[in-house]
Protein backbone atom coordinates (compact mmCIF):
# COMPACT_ATOMS: atom_id res chain seq x y z
CA UNK A 1 0.00 0.00 0.00
CA UNK A 2 1.44 3.57 -0.93
CA UNK A 3 1.99 5.48 2.20
CA UNK A 4 0.73 8.79 2.86
CA UNK A 5 2.16 12.17 2.21
CA UNK A 6 5.29 12.43 4.79
CA UNK A 7 8.16 14.72 5.62
CA UNK A 8 11.73 13.08 4.93
CA UNK A 9 15.09 14.88 6.17
CA UNK A 10 18.14 13.45 3.99
CA UNK A 11 21.47 13.93 5.61
CA UNK A 12 24.21 13.82 3.27
CA UNK A 13 23.61 15.94 0.73
CA UNK A 14 27.04 15.97 -0.93
CA UNK A 15 27.10 12.66 -2.81
CA UNK A 16 25.11 12.39 -6.15
CA UNK A 17 23.28 9.00 -4.33
CA UNK A 18 21.69 11.13 -2.00
CA UNK A 19 20.67 13.68 -4.82
CA UNK A 20 19.52 10.61 -6.57
CA UNK A 21 17.56 9.66 -3.58
CA UNK A 22 15.87 13.23 -2.63
CA UNK A 23 14.33 13.73 -6.44
CA UNK A 24 12.67 9.72 -5.86
CA UNK A 25 10.87 10.86 -2.98
CA UNK A 26 9.88 14.15 -4.55
CA UNK A 27 8.30 12.11 -7.06
CA UNK A 28 6.89 10.12 -4.92
CA UNK A 29 5.28 13.23 -3.27
CA UNK A 30 6.75 13.61 -0.44
CA UNK A 31 8.67 17.03 1.30
CA UNK A 32 12.25 16.38 1.25
CA UNK A 33 14.88 18.46 3.38
CA UNK A 34 17.93 17.97 3.46
CA UNK A 35 20.49 18.41 6.47
CA UNK A 36 24.08 18.90 5.66
CA UNK A 37 27.82 20.32 7.23
CA UNK A 38 29.12 21.34 3.57
CA UNK A 39 28.47 24.27 2.79
CA UNK A 40 27.76 24.69 -1.24
CA UNK A 41 26.74 20.98 -1.42
CA UNK A 42 26.04 19.10 -4.18
CA UNK A 43 22.05 18.83 -3.50
CA UNK A 44 21.88 21.85 -2.01
CA UNK A 45 20.29 24.37 -5.07
CA UNK A 46 18.43 21.29 -5.96
CA UNK A 47 14.61 22.20 -6.66
CA UNK A 48 12.74 19.02 -5.16
CA UNK A 49 14.20 20.38 -1.60
CA UNK A 50 11.77 22.09 0.55
CA UNK A 51 14.46 22.83 2.70
CA UNK A 52 18.52 22.90 2.98
CA UNK A 53 19.73 23.18 6.60
CA UNK A 54 23.43 23.96 7.23
CA UNK A 55 24.28 22.04 10.66
CA UNK A 56 27.27 21.57 12.27
CA UNK A 57 29.93 18.87 11.39
CA UNK A 58 29.39 15.21 12.59
CA UNK A 59 33.08 13.79 13.41
CA UNK A 60 34.30 17.43 14.72
CA UNK A 61 31.04 18.33 16.92
CA UNK A 62 28.79 15.56 17.12
CA UNK A 63 26.77 16.67 19.76
CA UNK A 64 25.93 19.76 18.39
CA UNK A 65 24.88 17.99 15.29
CA UNK A 66 22.94 15.76 16.97
CA UNK A 67 20.76 18.61 18.82
CA UNK A 68 20.42 20.40 14.89
CA UNK A 69 18.88 17.69 13.94
CA UNK A 70 16.71 17.35 16.74
CA UNK A 71 16.04 21.06 16.46
CA UNK A 72 15.12 20.38 12.68
CA UNK A 73 13.07 17.54 13.45
CA UNK A 74 10.89 18.82 15.80
CA UNK A 75 10.44 22.12 14.14
CA UNK A 76 9.22 20.86 10.84
CA UNK A 77 7.37 17.96 11.76
CA UNK A 78 9.79 15.52 10.27
CA UNK A 79 8.67 11.74 9.95
CA UNK A 80 11.84 9.99 9.46
CA UNK A 81 15.38 10.96 8.91
CA UNK A 82 17.29 9.09 6.72
CA UNK A 83 21.01 9.62 6.54
CA UNK A 84 23.39 8.17 3.41
CA UNK A 85 26.96 8.38 3.57
CA UNK A 86 29.26 8.07 7.11
CA UNK A 87 27.66 10.55 9.32
CA UNK A 88 25.20 7.25 9.54
CA UNK A 89 27.01 6.01 12.70
CA UNK A 90 26.61 9.56 14.04
CA UNK A 91 22.83 9.98 13.48
CA UNK A 92 22.41 6.66 14.90
CA UNK A 93 24.00 7.98 18.79
CA UNK A 94 20.55 9.97 18.39
CA UNK A 95 18.20 7.68 17.45
CA UNK A 96 16.77 7.73 20.59
CA UNK A 97 15.98 11.21 19.99
CA UNK A 98 14.27 11.25 16.42
CA UNK A 99 12.82 8.50 14.04
CA UNK A 100 15.79 7.56 12.06
CA UNK A 101 16.22 4.71 9.71
CA UNK A 102 19.25 3.38 11.20
CA UNK A 103 20.47 0.57 13.76
CA UNK A 104 22.14 1.21 16.65
CA UNK A 105 26.02 2.25 16.49
CA UNK A 106 27.30 -1.08 17.84
CA UNK A 107 25.83 -3.19 15.37
CA UNK A 108 27.07 -0.58 12.74
CA UNK A 109 30.64 -0.56 14.11
CA UNK A 110 30.60 -4.22 13.44
CA UNK A 111 29.78 -3.96 9.58
CA UNK A 112 32.60 -0.93 9.12
CA UNK A 113 35.14 -2.59 10.85
CA UNK A 114 36.93 -5.10 8.23
CA UNK A 115 38.05 -7.38 10.51
CA UNK A 116 35.09 -7.96 12.65
CA UNK A 117 32.38 -8.32 9.44
CA UNK A 118 34.86 -10.98 8.25
CA UNK A 119 34.69 -12.20 11.77
CA UNK A 120 30.85 -12.08 11.42
CA UNK A 121 30.15 -13.69 8.29
CA UNK A 122 32.75 -16.32 8.78
CA UNK A 123 30.86 -17.23 11.97
CA UNK A 124 27.49 -17.14 9.75
CA UNK A 125 28.89 -19.55 7.41
CA UNK A 126 29.18 -17.23 4.60
CA UNK A 127 32.26 -17.10 2.31
CA UNK A 128 34.60 -14.65 3.15
CA UNK A 129 38.73 -14.54 2.19
CA UNK A 130 41.15 -15.55 4.46
CA UNK A 131 42.07 -12.67 6.64
CA UNK A 132 44.29 -11.87 9.61
CA UNK A 133 44.29 -9.05 11.81
CA UNK A 134 47.78 -7.06 11.71
CA UNK A 135 48.88 -5.49 15.03
CA UNK A 136 52.17 -5.96 15.37
CA UNK A 137 55.08 -6.98 13.06
CA UNK A 138 55.16 -10.04 13.46
CA UNK A 139 51.17 -10.49 12.62
CA UNK A 140 52.56 -8.80 9.56
CA UNK A 141 55.11 -11.65 8.71
CA UNK A 142 52.52 -14.45 9.54
CA UNK A 143 50.23 -12.69 6.53
CA UNK A 144 53.38 -12.86 4.30
CA UNK A 145 54.59 -16.26 5.33
CA UNK A 146 51.00 -17.53 4.81
CA UNK A 147 49.82 -16.14 1.42
CA UNK A 148 51.94 -15.23 -1.83
CA UNK A 149 49.74 -12.64 -3.02
CA UNK A 150 47.59 -10.52 -0.28
CA UNK A 151 45.34 -7.39 0.06
CA UNK A 152 46.05 -4.99 3.11
CA UNK A 153 44.12 -2.43 4.28
CA UNK A 154 42.80 -0.17 7.23
CA UNK A 155 40.13 -1.66 9.64
CA UNK A 156 38.29 1.46 8.87
CA UNK A 157 38.85 2.91 5.56
CA UNK A 158 37.08 4.12 2.64
CA UNK A 159 37.05 4.60 -1.66
CA UNK A 160 40.22 2.10 -1.10
CA UNK A 161 42.03 4.88 -0.62
CA UNK A 162 44.72 3.08 1.51
CA UNK A 163 44.71 -0.53 0.59
CA UNK A 164 47.19 -2.25 -1.08
CA UNK A 165 46.67 -5.27 -3.41
CA UNK A 166 49.67 -7.04 -3.50
CA UNK A 167 52.01 -5.11 -2.31
CA UNK A 168 55.92 -5.96 -1.73
CA UNK A 169 56.79 -6.50 2.15
CA UNK A 170 58.81 -3.19 1.91
CA UNK A 171 56.09 -1.66 0.64
CA UNK A 172 53.26 -3.21 3.32
CA UNK A 173 56.07 -2.07 5.91
CA UNK A 174 56.63 1.70 4.80
CA UNK A 175 52.67 2.00 4.56
CA UNK A 176 51.27 0.65 8.02
CA UNK A 177 51.13 2.30 10.84
CA UNK A 178 50.70 -0.24 14.28
CA UNK A 179 48.94 2.66 16.07
CA UNK A 180 46.34 1.52 13.92
CA UNK A 181 44.50 -1.50 13.45
CA UNK A 182 44.56 -3.32 9.95
CA UNK A 183 43.96 -6.70 8.25
CA UNK A 184 45.32 -8.73 5.79
CA UNK A 185 43.34 -11.03 3.21
CA UNK A 186 44.36 -13.43 0.76
CA UNK A 187 44.02 -12.18 -2.49
CA UNK A 188 41.18 -13.11 -4.71
CA UNK A 189 41.76 -13.08 -8.01
CA UNK A 190 38.36 -12.31 -10.22
CA UNK A 191 36.01 -9.82 -10.58
CA UNK A 192 34.63 -7.39 -8.24
CA UNK A 193 30.51 -7.33 -8.12
CA UNK A 194 28.84 -4.48 -5.66
CA UNK A 195 25.00 -4.68 -4.41
CA UNK A 196 23.25 -2.20 -2.19
CA UNK A 197 19.98 -3.29 -0.25
CA UNK A 198 17.00 -1.51 2.02
CA UNK A 199 16.11 -3.91 4.82
CA UNK A 200 13.66 -3.99 7.03
CA UNK A 201 14.32 -6.47 9.66
CA UNK A 202 16.41 -8.77 7.94
CA UNK A 203 14.35 -8.68 4.93
CA UNK A 204 15.27 -7.14 1.65
CA UNK A 205 13.12 -4.37 0.45
CA UNK A 206 15.28 -3.06 -2.53
CA UNK A 207 18.09 -4.70 -4.17
CA UNK A 208 20.81 -4.04 -6.90
CA UNK A 209 24.20 -5.81 -8.27
CA UNK A 210 26.75 -4.22 -10.29
CA UNK A 211 30.35 -4.64 -11.51
CA UNK A 212 33.25 -2.22 -11.58
CA UNK A 213 34.38 -1.99 -14.88
CA UNK A 214 35.27 1.21 -14.53
CA UNK A 215 35.93 2.92 -11.53
CA UNK A 216 38.09 6.60 -10.07
CA UNK A 217 41.36 5.37 -9.18
CA UNK A 218 41.25 1.85 -7.28
CA UNK A 219 37.59 2.12 -5.18
CA UNK A 220 34.95 4.43 -6.37
CA UNK A 221 32.70 2.62 -9.57
CA UNK A 222 31.45 5.52 -11.49
CA UNK A 223 29.11 3.13 -14.16
CA UNK A 224 26.62 1.13 -12.99
CA UNK A 225 24.67 -1.09 -14.64
CA UNK A 226 22.45 -3.81 -12.80
CA UNK A 227 23.39 -7.51 -12.71
CA UNK A 228 21.19 -10.26 -11.68
CA UNK A 229 23.62 -11.70 -9.68
CA UNK A 230 21.98 -14.74 -7.84
CA UNK A 231 24.67 -15.59 -5.80
CA UNK A 232 25.51 -12.41 -4.15
CA UNK A 233 21.82 -11.32 -3.67
CA UNK A 234 21.53 -15.23 -1.85
CA UNK A 235 24.34 -14.25 0.20
CA UNK A 236 22.84 -10.91 0.85
CA UNK A 237 19.59 -12.20 2.27
CA UNK A 238 21.40 -15.23 4.39
CA UNK A 239 23.10 -12.19 6.18
CA UNK A 240 20.78 -9.79 6.46
CA UNK A 241 18.36 -12.07 7.50
CA UNK A 242 20.98 -13.78 10.06
CA UNK A 243 21.51 -10.52 12.30
CA UNK A 244 17.72 -8.62 11.62
CA UNK A 245 19.76 -6.09 9.87
CA UNK A 246 16.88 -2.41 9.22
CA UNK A 247 18.53 0.10 7.03
CA UNK A 248 21.12 0.72 4.08
CA UNK A 249 23.73 -1.82 3.16
CA UNK A 250 25.98 -2.37 0.38
CA UNK A 251 28.62 -5.48 -0.04
CA UNK A 252 31.40 -5.82 -2.36
CA UNK A 253 32.45 -9.14 -3.39
CA UNK A 254 35.10 -10.85 -5.89
CA UNK A 255 33.56 -13.35 -7.95
CA UNK A 256 36.30 -15.92 -9.10
CA UNK A 257 36.69 -17.28 -12.78
CA UNK A 258 34.52 -20.64 -11.81
CA UNK A 259 31.78 -18.15 -10.33
CA UNK A 260 32.65 -18.64 -6.32
CA UNK A 261 32.17 -15.58 -4.69
CA UNK A 262 33.89 -14.17 -1.37
CA UNK A 263 32.80 -11.04 -0.06
CA UNK A 264 35.27 -8.48 1.10
CA UNK A 265 33.44 -5.93 3.20
CA UNK A 266 30.23 -4.17 4.20
CA UNK A 267 29.34 -0.63 4.34
CA UNK A 268 25.91 -0.21 6.33
CA UNK A 269 24.68 2.55 3.94
CA UNK A 270 23.81 3.94 0.94
CA UNK A 271 25.99 3.85 -2.08
CA UNK A 272 25.43 4.57 -5.76
CA UNK A 273 23.56 1.79 -6.02
CA UNK A 274 20.52 3.91 -5.37
CA UNK A 275 20.85 5.31 -8.81
CA UNK A 276 19.55 1.44 -10.93
CA UNK A 277 16.85 1.60 -8.02
CA UNK A 278 15.36 5.37 -7.70
CA UNK A 279 13.86 5.19 -10.97
CA UNK A 280 11.43 2.54 -9.87
CA UNK A 281 8.24 4.89 -8.59
CA UNK A 282 7.98 1.96 -5.56
CA UNK A 283 11.17 2.80 -4.42
CA UNK A 284 10.55 4.99 -1.95
CA UNK A 285 7.95 2.90 -0.39
CA UNK A 286 10.67 0.38 0.63
CA UNK A 287 12.08 2.93 3.49
CA UNK A 288 8.46 3.43 4.69
CA UNK A 289 6.71 0.36 4.16
CA UNK A 290 8.51 -2.70 6.27
CA UNK A 291 5.57 -4.76 4.12
CA UNK A 292 6.21 -3.34 0.51
CA UNK A 293 7.04 -5.88 -2.29
CA UNK A 294 11.12 -6.56 -3.29
CA UNK A 295 12.40 -3.83 -6.05
CA UNK A 296 14.47 -4.99 -8.23
CA UNK A 297 15.78 -3.06 -11.24
CA UNK A 298 15.34 -4.35 -14.60
CA UNK A 299 18.45 -5.98 -16.75
CA UNK A 300 21.32 -3.77 -17.94
CA UNK A 301 19.55 -0.59 -16.75
CA UNK A 302 22.86 1.90 -16.47
CA UNK A 303 23.78 5.30 -15.04
CA UNK A 304 27.41 6.99 -14.74
CA UNK A 305 28.74 9.52 -13.60
CA UNK A 306 29.63 11.62 -16.26
CA UNK A 307 32.72 13.68 -15.13
CA UNK A 308 34.04 10.58 -13.60
CA UNK A 309 33.68 8.64 -16.79
CA UNK A 310 35.69 11.53 -18.65
CA UNK A 311 37.99 12.67 -15.93
CA UNK A 312 39.44 8.82 -15.11
CA UNK A 313 37.00 6.37 -17.25
CA UNK A 314 37.88 7.54 -20.47
CA UNK A 315 42.38 7.93 -19.80
CA UNK A 316 41.93 4.11 -18.02
CA UNK A 317 40.15 2.78 -21.19
CA UNK A 318 43.06 4.59 -23.40
CA UNK A 319 45.45 3.18 -21.67
CA UNK A 320 43.87 -0.26 -21.88
CA UNK A 321 42.81 -0.09 -25.23
CA UNK A 322 39.20 -0.32 -24.46
CA UNK A 323 38.58 2.53 -26.22
CA UNK A 324 35.27 1.35 -27.84
CA UNK A 325 33.86 -0.03 -24.64
CA UNK A 326 33.82 3.15 -22.54
CA UNK A 327 32.19 4.66 -25.69
CA UNK A 328 29.56 2.35 -25.91
CA UNK A 329 28.87 3.12 -21.85
CA UNK A 330 29.61 6.63 -22.08
CA UNK A 331 26.88 7.01 -25.10
CA UNK A 332 24.39 4.37 -23.43
CA UNK A 333 24.00 5.51 -19.85
CA UNK A 334 22.47 8.90 -18.51
CA UNK A 335 24.29 11.06 -16.17
CA UNK A 336 23.02 10.38 -12.58
CA UNK A 337 23.21 14.23 -12.06
CA UNK A 338 22.11 16.08 -14.64
CA UNK A 339 18.09 16.61 -14.97
CA UNK A 340 16.42 18.47 -17.46
CA UNK A 341 13.67 19.71 -14.96
CA UNK A 342 16.68 20.44 -11.57
CA UNK A 343 19.93 21.53 -13.43
CA UNK A 344 21.32 23.53 -11.10
CA UNK A 345 23.12 20.66 -9.24
CA UNK A 346 25.17 19.96 -12.66
CA UNK A 347 25.76 23.23 -13.01
CA UNK A 348 27.02 24.06 -9.52
CA UNK A 349 28.59 20.62 -8.94
CA UNK A 350 32.42 21.95 -9.08
CA UNK A 351 31.96 24.53 -5.87
CA UNK A 352 31.63 21.36 -3.78
CA UNK A 353 34.94 20.27 -5.37
CA UNK A 354 36.77 23.69 -4.68
CA UNK A 355 35.78 23.19 -0.99
CA UNK A 356 37.62 20.28 -0.92
CA UNK A 357 40.73 21.33 -2.49
CA UNK A 358 40.72 24.11 -0.05
CA UNK A 359 40.48 21.60 2.60
CA UNK A 360 42.97 18.97 1.25
CA UNK A 361 45.56 21.78 1.20
CA UNK A 362 44.91 23.11 4.61
CA UNK A 363 44.57 19.58 5.87
CA UNK A 364 47.77 17.81 3.90
CA UNK A 365 45.64 15.48 2.87
CA UNK A 366 43.77 14.21 -0.80
CA UNK A 367 40.91 15.79 -2.00
CA UNK A 368 39.30 12.23 -2.33
CA UNK A 369 40.33 12.37 2.09
CA UNK A 370 38.84 15.58 2.05
CA UNK A 371 35.23 14.79 0.98
CA UNK A 372 34.67 13.00 3.92
CA UNK A 373 36.73 14.40 6.47
CA UNK A 374 33.63 15.71 8.53
CA UNK A 375 31.90 12.83 8.49
CA UNK A 376 33.98 9.94 8.66
CA UNK A 377 33.95 7.33 10.93
CA UNK A 378 37.29 5.66 12.37
CA UNK A 379 35.71 4.09 15.53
Amino acid sequence: MKSVYKKILLTGGRAPATLELARAFHRAGHAVFMAESLRGHLSEPSNVLAQNFLVPPPRQQTREFLDALETIVRENKIDLVIPTCEEVFYVALGRERFPAFVEPLEKLRTLHNKWDFIELARGLGLPVPETILIVTEASLRSAWNRWPRLVIKPVYSRFASRTLIQPTIEQSRSAISFDARWVAQEFVAGEQVCTYSVCHNGRVAAHTAYRSDFTAGQGATILFRHVNHASTFDWVKKFVSAISFTGQIAFDFIETVDENIFAIECNPRAISGIHLLAHDPRFPETFLDADAPCVIPSDNFSVQLWTGMLVYGLPAALKKRQFKKWWDAFTSSRDVIFRDDDPLPALLQFRSIFYYLQLARRENISPLEASTFDIEWNG
